[in-house]
């Protein structure tokens, strides 16, 4: 290896490092904290706890509340990514066997869906919520978070789906298959790369969102985990160990779905980088 290479991996390696750090330090934080009591976090919010204190975790597992909050974040968050997936890879298959003039402005439709942020019309989804009776219940946000993943769903599918050799779908054709039958037997097990890597594009932007959940419901049984974390926060007095506590263990879902799928999602990344 020569030695401008081994200078420039010294230089990846340097600041990959510094970037692990600057990532990893708050989590480590959040996590050290969560085993303090308040007044500990206060006097030493960055070392090790003198004591570790379990109570906190105990009180947030052995509160009904808290568990129902979770309940809820996990029906809406896995509920939206079934139907991002099964629509989105739907709309990207018939976007790569059917091309034409509509089939374009639908593809560059979608594109512009992940330009423009959900936010902004916020006054007018909640109208529109209301108008469907979905108001303060979790059934409301369902469309809202199909809404947001579609978009990155059919880009990242869409490309994916292309690259796939069409002598698969033809051998599929010559022996009698329908369409939908090559979706599910032939093209579907193939993307499974790029179906894991828009699971984790959406999977934190709706298990973290505060936004809609805050404007959509006040019911106290339709709450999402972030949601019911703000009871947490008083006027005069916040508890942080218990708020760390709920923000470490509402942590667990994602880094082990990140974990479970890290293989697909790397495969889902580079073919989409060697396609483009």
């Amino acid at each position: 290896m020569s030695k401008s290479r081994r200078m420039s991996f010294t230089i990846h390696y340097v600041v990959l490092s510094i970037w692990s750090v600057i990532v990893l330090l708050p989590i480590w934080t959040m996590l050290i904290n969560s085993f303090k009591t308040k007044y500990d976090i206060y006097e030493a919010p960055f070392s090790l706890p003198k004591k570790w204190i379990f109570e906190n975790y105990r009180s947030v597992l052995q509160s009904g509340d808290f568990l129902m909050y979770f309940a809820n974040s996990f029906l809406v968050t896995v509920g939206s990514l079934i139907f991002i997936i099964v629509f989105g890879s739907m709309a990207a298959y018939a976007l790569v066997n059917k091309k034409n003039k509509i089939t374009g402005f639908l593809y560059i439709f979608f594109i512009a869906g992940m330009m423009l942020p959900i936010k902004i019309g916020s006054i007018r989804l909640l109208q529109m919520i209301k108008a469907l009776g979905l108001l303060n219940s979790i059934a409301g946000l369902y469309p809202i978070y199909i809404a947001m993943g579609i978009p990155i769903a059919v880009f990242i599918l869409t490309e994916f789906i292309g690259s796939i050799p069409r002598d698969l779908t033809e051998a599929g054709v010559i022996d009698g298959a329908g369409r939908m039958t090559i979706f599910r037997k032939i093209i579907f097990p193939i993307i499974t790369p790029a179906i894991a890597t828009v699971c984790i594009y959406n999977l934190v932007p709706i298990w973290n969102d505060l936004w809609f959940p805050l404007i959509f419901i006040t019911d106290e049984g339709s709450k999402t985990l972030l949601l019911g974390v703000t009871r947490l926060f008083g006027q005069y007095l916040t508890d942080w160990s218990k708020i760390l506590a709920v923000l470490s263990l509402s942590a667990v879902p994602v880094i082990l779905l990140y974990l479970s799928m890290s293989r697909h999602f790397i495969s889902g990344l580079t073919a989409g980088a060697v396609k483009g």
